[in-house]
């Protein structure tokens, strides 16, 4: 019995963590990666200029 009720505190914690990662820290990585990209490319073209010919 007592390997049971461990059995179930750690599913319920293990599933507690994979809605913590997927609801809240994901979105947030995906956020700053697409951000930090378009940050870098506006950058790029402050320097170089815009793309194509001139």
């Amino acid at each position: 019995m007592r390997q049971n009720l461990s059995e179930t505190g750690s599913r319920r914690r293990e599933t507690l963590t994979f809605l913590i990662l997927a609801v809240l820290i994901w979105p947030f990585i995906a956020v700053g990666v697409v951000a930090g990209w378009g940050f870098l490319v506006w950058m790029y073209y402050l320097f170089t200029g815009p793309p194509g010919p001139v």
